[in-house]
């Protein structure tokens, strides 16, 4: 998502991270109503080289009552390609690809090509929803792998021992947040990707955003928040107002809640719901609970 970040990124990044544990991300203690919980902020995909992660939240989550994730990564695939399909599926011609210019039509599915995506897709998929494929590939071409993300770690680590899992939200509420933008921000969404895709500065900022994540460096993350919150394209305010904004208040308010009822519960939610004055962690200090940051 164009996000007009300006990364300087460590020229040492292609090297492996060392396989010894090291602060990732962020984490966040909370407590109240004589409770404790942790948020955690994660990462989407991951490399093996990130694991394991270090002891402060692996121990939290062995001693967790609940780990709290946006969906539980262990769903089945076909549940997650039927909510693509309720989602982001359009009658076909419905969305207005034939009418694209012959040199953009080509460009869109080289990026579908190289994201190995088939070209169908943008007969079928909502122009939004192709954006995010486009986004997505991104860190995949970095060698980011979705089945190697902390939320899906920490799952696992969970599932080993008695901690049960909450997902806090849906497969069709997360993919049903693209709907809520109109016909023409949608094509403004998916002209923006392609732009940033020819220009490099999507695969800048898939890479800027894992390592800063990767080396919990907060001068990155500060520096991101800024951007996120003064962007004013069409795939950045979306980002901030819906993905962010929009679904913050609802987790904040359903982690109170696990708060309230539980002890020694954990959240471990992306990494951008965290930050910022309208993160989770500020919506839960403005709610009375005491935050403090870990690292």
């Amino acid at each position: 998502m164009r996000k007009k970040i300006v990364w300087m990124t460590c020229l040492l990044w292609l090297i492996a991270v060392p396989s010894w544990a090291v602060d990732r991300g962020a984490l966040f203690k909370v407590t109240g109503q004589g409770h404790t919980q942790y948020l955690f902020g994660t990462m989407h995909v991951g490399l093996p080289a990130f694991y394991p992660l270090e002891a402060r939240i692996v121990d939290a989550v062995k001693g967790a009552s609940t780990l709290a994730l946006e969906i539980d990564p262990a769903q089945p695939p076909e549940q997650m390609a039927q909510a693509m399909v309720r989602q982001g599926m359009i009658v076909p011609g419905g969305a207005g690809y034939e009418r694209m210019a012959p040199a953009r039509r080509a460009q869109l599915n080289a990026a579908l090509k190289a994201a190995g995506v088939e070209e169908e897709a943008a007969n079928v998929l909502n122009p939004a929803m192709v954006a995010a494929l486009i986004s997505l590939s991104q860190y995949q071409k970095l060698g980011y792998r979705p089945e190697l993300s902390a939320d899906a770690w920490l799952a696992q680590l969970a599932r080993k021992g008695k901690t049960r899992i909450l997902a806090l939200e849906t497969v069709d509420g997360q993919l049903g947040q693209f709907n809520k933008l109109s016909s023409a921000e949608q094509w403004h969404f998916l002209d923006e990707s392609l732009d940033n895709l020819v220009s490099g500065e999507e695969l800048e900022e898939a890479r800027g955003l894992v390592e800063a994540w990767a080396h919990a460096d907060r001068v990155a993350l500060d520096a991101l928040v800024r951007q996120v919150e003064n962007d004013a394209s069409v795939s950045g305010k979306f980002m901030r107002e819906t993905l962010l904004d929009g679904r913050n208040g609802e987790m904040a308010d359903k982690l109170a809640a696990l708060l309230k009822r539980e002890d020694r519960t954990v959240a471990a939610i992306g990494l951008l719901h965290l930050l910022g004055k309208r993160g989770v962690p500020a919506l839960l200090q403005a709610k009375g609970y005491q935050v403090e940051r870990v690292y």
